[in-house]
């Protein structure tokens, strides 16, 4: 379990009770011997979340999610699983130590030591921003750009002083290897002289934080001088991959969670505007293009994103750098991507099952000073009327060519299918070749046609009738009676030892359900059934929801020795009707020889001859 002993798990289990811990994130009332609460996870306005305080588990019964403690911090902080036993034990102040290699202690370690060194640095500079005579012309800058206090307390701005040798002297101070603090990326070393000197220096610092909130790395604005350089950022290190961190998302993940979309901008002090203008849900890739990686990211929490930018020719070539990397190489996606490259590449987010709007911030603003012209209602109105990604594409093809001459209709309808196409949508292609043809003044079959002659590129999107996680959907195809017996044996530890002696796992035709019950019987077995383990252990959500729903209210089932001797006799039966129907298809087959088909029929009476008989009563 992501590298933690059993004994850890159940340690930090013990030191983390489900009503103090959810209680820290969520107004829990008293109902009954439970407590409820609105729903984190959907919009509701009567609770329906509810935390049994007596099981240690949590269910809704609108949305169904349920689990643990560590399934409730994964889900509502949306971290693994390591994490979220991270937090907890933070939280409790245990020391935790992971059953892995030497090499992997190594590496933990050095992250660990990178985290403190960031932690204090940002803490340095933060302090440099507020009280030092270095830090004058970045708070008379930010005062300029009319940040507030509370923004700087929030994104904890800092100011790293104009010198070459301030981190470097720090670092000694606190008696630092000096080769660790050029592994965070904050000093840098001469290859001339083996001296080293500050990353960083005369710059606003903007510190960069994982989901977490941890500061993994810094982003410095310079203040003056002839630097050329607007931005520098941290380099790549252990705890820092730019290609897989937003800017702010550590403090818009609720905000995007409740919206339902993300809202991306490029820079640190546009996200800094909107956020504290009351837009929250938004986020910036950091010093990187827009990159597969980062798609997956806000999959995590959004299936829309809103993509804003200056609408002046650097705002646009801004999108086109934001997303240079989700561009296909094959040549005639690049002919596209030439025509229209700020807008052609947004759709491999849809391929990536990402609806995606644009938004363009009217000349000559920046979200920053829209919001401070207009006030973030304005702002958030933009982005409310941002046209979808396809509609934007389809007017600037038509801006660009002219729909009047065949020339510039051949031209539209090459571009609308190539794009379309890659995003493997039947409804999207359907809805767009209706209005190209609208637009170009000919049948939607003339269109579609064209379009057909459009490939989607190699690793697109597809829609399947498929699920797209089989084992889970396999639980809805199960019987109620499979379903009644995994609630039996959850909530009734009494009638377990009689299960484990005459239930035969084969009779139980889901997968899902028989490896739940497995975990169940094998625990009782070994004397070491304990729930929150299971719902910890147990990889099916939807197993996990049906099991704490079942018991999240403590219900009294009665007659419960009858009811498990009645269900594990019907599913006897049908498993030995299964078993009689496929003997007698395979005897009255032709080509079975006489020899195999008496066999076949004499083991069929023998299972006629079981079903007959009974189990041995519960005593």
């Amino acid at each position: 379990m992501a590298g933690f002993s059993q004994a850890t798990l159940e340690r930090i289990r013990a030191a983390s009770d489900i009503v103090d811990v959810i209680g820290s994130y969520l107004p829990l009332k008293r109902a009954g011997a439970n407590f409820v609460a609105l729903c984190p996870f959907h919009k509701e306005k009567t609770p329906s979340f509810n935390v049994n305080s007596h099981r240690q588990i949590f269910h809704c019964f609108g949305c169904h999610k349920g689990g643990d403690v560590f399934t409730f911090v994964k889900e509502y902080e949306n971290i693994g699983f390591g994490d979220a036993v991270r937090r907890l034990a933070e939280r409790a102040k245990i020391p935790i130590e992971q059953d892995s290699t030497p090499g992997e202690q190594q590496a933990r370690h050095v992250k660990d030591q990178l985290l403190e060194v960031h932690e204090k640095i940002a803490q340095r500079w933060q302090n440099c921003l507020a009280n030092e005579a270095a830090g004058q012309l970045a708070r008379d800058y930010l005062n300029k750009r009319g940040v507030s206090a509370d923004a700087v307390k929030l994104f904890r701005i800092g100011a790293a002083p104009d010198s070459w040798d301030d981190t470097v002297n720090w670092a000694k101070s606190k008696s630092y290897d000096l080769s660790l603090i050029e592994k965070a990326g904050l000093i840098v070393k001469k290859e001339e002289t083996g001296n080293y000197y500050d990353r960083f220096r005369g710059r606003l610092m903007f510190p960069i934080c994982d989901e977490q909130g941890r500061v993994v790395a810094f982003s410095g604005r310079i203040l003056a001088g002839d630097d050329p350089r607007k931005y520098v950022n941290s380099p790549e290190t252990p705890i820092f991959t730019k290609s897989k961190i937003f800017y702010g998302l550590d403090k818009s993940k609720r905000a995007i969670l409740d919206a339902g979309f993300a809202i991306i901008c490029e820079g640190q002090l546009d996200l800094i505007a909107c956020f504290m203008a009351g837009v929250q849900n938004i986020v910036a890739p950091q010093g990187t293009a827009f990159t597969a990686d980062h798609v997956r990211i806000l999959k995590r929490y959004a299936e829309e994103a809103v993509l804003c930018f200056d609408s002046d020719e650097a705002g646009q070539k801004a999108a086109m750098r934001s997303l240079d990397n989700l561009l296909e190489s094959d040549l005639a996606m690049a002919s596209v991507a030439a025509m229209i490259p700020e807008a052609h590449s947004l759709q491999n987010l849809l391929a990536a099952g990402l609806a995606v709007r644009v938004a363009f911030i009217p000349a000559p603003d920046d979200p920053d000073s829209f919001i401070k012209k207009f006030g973030g209602d304005a702002f958030r109105r933009l982005i409310q009327d941002a046209e979808s990604f396809f509609d934007y594409y389809l007017r600037r093809l038509c801006v660009l060519h002219d729909a009047t001459t065949d020339k510039g209709r051949l031209a539209i309808s090459k571009a609308m299918g190539e794009a379309i196409q890659k995003t493997g949508n039947a409804i999207l292609i359907d809805t767009y070749t209706k209005k190209t043809a609208l637009r170009l003044g000919v049948s939607p079959e003339a269109t579609r046609a064209e379009f057909k002659k459009s490939t989607p590129a190699k690793g697109s999107h597809v829609e399947s009738d498929s699920p797209e996680n089989p084992a889970e959907s396999e639980l809805s195809r199960s019987s109620p009676i499979e379903l009644h017996l995994l609630k039996l044996l959850f909530l009734n530890d009494a009638v377990v030892a009689w299960a484990v002696l005459h239930l035969d796992l084969s009779w139980v035709p889901s997968k899902l359900i028989r490896a739940a019950i497995e975990y169940r019987l094998e625990g009782e077995k070994a004397k070491s059934w304990n729930l929150a383990s299971f719902l910890s252990d147990f990889e099916s959500s939807e197993v996990r929801s049906f099991i704490t729903e079942a018991i999240a209210e403590n219900p009294q089932i009665p007659n419960v020795e009858r009811q498990i001797a009645d269900v594990i006799l019907k599913l006897r039966n049908q498993a030995l009707d299964r078993h009689v129907a496929a003997l007698t298809q395979k005897a009255g087959l032709p080509e079975t020889p006489d020899q195999e088909r008496v066999e076949l029929l004499r083991r069929r009476e023998e299972l006629r001859k079981q079903k007959a008989s009974p189990l041995a009563a519960i005593g």
